[in-house]
């Protein structure tokens, strides 16, 4: 199991503790330092069955910036916003937890965790 882990965010470290305390192992990725390539973010969305704009963060500095409220979204689109979010990895919502039987959740609430921990 991987994380990818922002070390100041509030939801990462509940995940982190939840995770530990129920005796699971995992490797945490600091993706802010080493932001996932186009291919491996494309990946994680598959895996997770969501669009870019499903996991960006729509409060960061970059989403505005960038002009990101007006992208379009849609399949010819997928591309323009993926870039923009390795580019800029803040934009990616955290923590996306990367499962070893090739699934992904993004673990922001206790629900989420509760369920992960049940059925790993």
């Amino acid at each position: 199991m991987e994380i990818w882990n922002n070390p100041s965010c509030s939801k990462c470290a509940a995940a982190r503790d939840t995770l530990s305390e129920a005796g699971m192992t995992f490797t945490l990725r600091g993706y802010l330092d080493t932001p996932p390539t186009t291919a491996e973010l494309d990946a994680v969305l598959d895996r997770l069955g969501a669009q870019p704009w499903d996991v960006c963060r729509t409060g960061e500095q970059a989403y505005t910036v960038l002009g990101m409220a007006d992208w379009t979204r849609d399949a010819d689109s997928r591309p323009r916003w993926l870039t923009a979010m390795v580019a800029h990895p803040t934009l990616i919502q955290r923590p996306i937890v990367l499962l070893d039987n090739g699934t992904a959740v993004v673990a922001r609430d206790q629900a989420t965790l509760d369920k992960l921990i049940a059925n790993t």
